[in-house]
């Protein structure tokens, strides 16, 4: 029986059926998607998806109003911000607690 070895291949194995690499990659494919089916997110309710879009809009609303009320002078500007703010936050602390119950 003739060796079908290929010079430079020192050690390779003979009696390994061929396609084995080929079913090595497939397993690691089933087991990523495995992985993946797994961490994967549910999809938000319309009701969720709702309280995200209000959440995006109070923080960007939030982030403009902390840029106006560091860049003011006046007084009375700065204390209708701070208000603002305040109140921004309750919003957002309250949709928290909406969006966690919901989860």
């Amino acid at each position: 029986m003739q060796s079908n070895r290929l010079p430079g291949l020192i050690g390779y194995n003979r009696e390994m059926a061929r396609g084995w690499e080929s079913k090595s990659v497939e397993d690691q494919i089933n087991a990523r998607e495995a992985d993946a089916s797994k961490t994967a997110k549910a999809i938000p309710t319309a009701q969720q998806r709702e309280l995200q879009s209000r959440r995006a809009g109070l923080l960007l609303m939030r982030t403009r109003t902390l840029t106006a009320l560091q860049s003011t002078r006046n007084e009375t500007y700065r204390k209708q911000q701070e208000i603002a703010l305040t109140h921004l936050d309750s919003e957002l602390s309250a949709i928290e607690l909406e969006l966690n119950r919901s989860r």
